[in-house]
């Protein structure tokens, strides 16, 4: 049983439980705690998030799968797929480490150039997921205090997890894993946090 929840945008939720991408970049929400991005829990509902979404930002094909939607716009009922375990956050502070990582991720060289503009002087966080799919999702109702810019959320009631499996099996999750952390060491040390 789960009842914290990662919120992402929808469409990187998506490739996510497709097994597409392992890989977030964060530096955090507007509403974090201290201001600063922190990953508190290890096991998460991955909770897809739509006011924010910019197609200008995301790689083909992943740009042609959003609509944009109004400010403070949100779905009256919530279909969560896929829960995950957060094993590795590596944090970087050169723009050319998650550059070299963009064959991993779904979003384009200029959203890395926006993020790393972003409060300049905090690094920015990779999040290495180990996705699980639901064989059935689970249909939420949205609640207010479920909105707003931040990264995590307590829904509820905790959910049952129990009937899920890996989107990739332990050998191609390792071998992707270890291809991006090599990756990244070849342009700064490697923080964990």
């Amino acid at each position: 049983m789960l009842q914290n929840a990662f919120k992402e945008w929808s469409v990187a939720v998506d490739a996510l439980a497709e097994g597409r991408t392992v890989l977030l970049l964060r530096k955090g929400g507007i509403r974090e705690v201290g201001s600063r991005f922190q990953v508190p829990h290890q096991r998460v509902w991955l909770y897809p998030t739509y006011e924010h979404q910019k197609p200008h930002l995301l790689k083909d094909p992943w740009a042609t799968q959003i609509t944009p939607v109004e400010a403070g716009w949100h779905p009256t009922q919530i279909i969560i797929k896929a829960w995950a375990e957060i094993p590795h956050v590596w944090t970087v502070k050169r723009q050319q480490s998650v550059i070299s990582l963009l064959p991993f991720h779904i979003w384009n060289e200029q959203f890395v150039t926006e993020r790393f503009r972003w409060k300049p002087n905090q690094p920015l966080h990779l999040l290495v997921l180990r996705v699980h799919r639901l064989q059935v999702p689970i249909q939420l109702n949205w609640r207010s205090d479920y909105g707003g810019c931040r990264s995590w959320l307590t829904l509820a009631d905790p959910l049952d997890n129990a009937d899920s499996t890996p989107v990739l099996d332990e050998p191609a999750w390792n071998q992707i894993k270890e291809t991006i952390y090599h990756q990244i060491q070849e342009f700064e040390t490697v923080e964990s946090s």
